[in-house]
């Protein structure tokens, strides 16, 4: 039964990161998604302040969601959101002022994030504690994966670094078109489509081996 339990939640953390990622499969989050990602260490942190974001708000909406009126129970999240989103900035602001700087009011906008929000009133308002921590960590690393392959994508074709340190020559010319806006937009399309040739790939193969299993 144990065992059951423990299955069911790493199936919850696991569905963040490939079946129900936000961002590859519901294309959620695209602001800081877009405009933040020229650089790996820019994509990591703010993958960091919305996991913080998402694990702390699905356990204080888990928490409350019993004696909380259904009526108020949207203005309460955001409420609860909007406090995790201040701490995760102002640590920002005082440990890390230059990434804090980097990353501009994309970190304050977390509070109206489709996937912070979305996952408080779908999942963490219905169940359980420890099934929104599991939610929560699966949801904020599987957006966190995303902006690190978009980051990381971005960096090395339009800075020719990665995590700031150099890694192509000279002789690699630049592709300035990365580092733009235009850059994230193209980057992201690709993955996303890569994504999805593999989501079919996942399912042909299951398909074919549910047969072969009958």
């Amino acid at each position: 039964m144990a065992a059951l339990k423990n299955n069911n939640l790493w199936e919850e953390f696991l569905k963040g990161i490939w079946e129900q990622n936000p961002v590859f499969k519901f294309l959620l989050g695209m602001c800081p998604t877009l405009a933040v990602t020229n650089s790996v260490i820019n994509g990591l942190a703010m993958g960091s302040a919305v996991v913080f974001v998402l694990l702390c708000s699905n356990v204080a909406v888990s928490i409350i969601r019993k004696i909380v009126p259904h009526q108020v129970r949207i203005a309460v999240f955001v409420v609860c959101i909007a406090t995790f989103v201040t701490v995760a900035d102002l640590f920002l602001k005082a440990k890390f002022p230059d990434v804090s700087k980097a990353l501009g009011p994309y970190v304050p906008l977390i509070v109206v994030n489709c996937i912070i929000l979305g996952r408080a009133e779908a999942f963490a308002s219905k169940s359980s504690v420890r099934r929104s921590i599991f939610d929560g960590l699966g949801m904020g690393a599987g957006f966190t994966l995303a902006l690190l392959l978009l980051g990381t994508v971005r960096e090395i074709l339009g800075s020719g670094t990665l995590l700031g340190i150099e890694i192509l020559g000279g002789y690699f010319e630049r592709w300035v078109i990365m580092v733009l806006p235009a850059g994230a937009f193209l980057t992201l399309g690709v993955l996303i489509g890569i994504f999805n040739l593999l989501s079919k790939g996942k399912k042909t193969q299951d398909s074919a081996g549910g047969c072969h299993t009958v």
